[in-house]
């Protein structure tokens, strides 16, 4: 499978989750997700494992955590971190609000300018990959396509 076919698989999952409500922790497609939830919710869906459980955590968890945990549960699973100008649709995106702290919110990209993700109070949607947002990127990452379930 080619890298587009991989991404393309990846985007039309994370399609399946738009309209999904915003709940806070959650990870079910049309009961609701947050962010982290929509990226967990379609890596089970494309892998065919449940993805790993972070536990509980509060609104602010990223402000408290004294450690970037996205990015490290990222790299984990993952692998390296790829630089912003190979990303391609498929790839996770994680944000940080400003310099200094944890990256605190994630997205999947559907288009070179687009990404999917759950957004309080809206839900799953996607957005424009305008300008503010691309300046808050902390980390793009690719499943690796080993891990993907072979297609149906």
């Amino acid at each position: 499978m080619s890298a587009d076919q991989h991404g393309q698989r990846i985007v039309a999952a994370a399609r399946g989750w738009i309209g999904t409500p915003y709940r806070h922790q959650g990870s079910r497609k049309g009961v609701g997700c947050d962010c982290l939830g929509l990226v967990r919710g379609v890596w089970a869906e494309v892998t065919g494992h449940p993805a790993e459980t972070p536990g509980p955590y509060a609104p602010d968890w990223a402000e408290r955590a004294g450690s970037d945990r996205l990015i490290i549960a990222a790299r984990r699973h993952c692998g390296a971190a790829l630089p912003q100008s190979e990303a391609m649709p498929g790839d996770i995106v994680l944000f940080r609000w400003r310099a200094g702290v944890s990256a605190k919110h994630a997205g999947i990209l559907s288009g070179p300018d687009h990404f999917i993700h759950a957004y309080e109070p809206v839900g799953v949607i996607e957005s424009v990959l305008v300008a503010s947002w691309r300046r808050r990127i902390a980390a793009v990452h690719r499943i690796p396509a080993d891990k993907l379930k072979p297609a149906d």
